[in-house]
């Protein structure tokens, strides 16, 4: 079966420096028509964004979506919760690791697959500034190695 084009719209590139990632899930978002076209449109921001379960439900918190152009009347808060649409043993198991081992549902990016709208989320453990550090450290030092490897063929 040929794969399923997806169109990246935003990224959290700061939760893997911020977070050890545990697991990734897929879930759909519940949004309205001009939420759609702003995020076609590609206006959104995930940044201190963070998911979390109530009443049985995953709901999405501080997801800024900039209001549409020509919405007027029909642009809805920026940063209002929204639903996430998962199954329910899935938020269940979820609502039970973060509820026990101090685990947070971090949303990774969103973008979309055969026409619809999904969010990537990841069962994620903070760093502590150690281990930032050391990621960083760690980080360089492969960069210099591949730079010399570069240089290296060059001659």
């Amino acid at each position: 079966m040929a794969q399923a084009s997806v169109k990246v719209v935003t990224e959290n590139r700061k939760a893997r420096h911020d977070y050890h990632i545990e697991e990734t899930f897929e879930a759909g978002i519940a949004l309205t028509g001009t939420e759609v076209k702003s995020l076609r449109a590609g206006k959104a921001n995930l940044k201190d964004s963070y998911a979390q379960a109530d009443n049985g439900e995953m709901y999405l918190f501080n997801m800024h979506i900039s209001p549409y152009e020509q919405g007027n009347r029909y642009n809805v808060d920026p940063v209002r919760a929204r639903k996430l649409l998962m199954h329910r043993a899935e938020i269940n198991r979820l609502y039970g690791k973060v509820k026990q081992q101090g685990l947070t549902l971090v949303p990774l990016r969103v973008y979309f697959k055969r026409g619809r709208a999904k969010i990537e989320l990841a069962l994620a453990r903070g760093k502590k500034t150690y281990d930032k550090r050391e990621a960083l450290a760690k980080k360089d030092a492969q960069r210099e190695i591949e730079r010399n490897m570069r240089a290296k063929d060059k001659y």
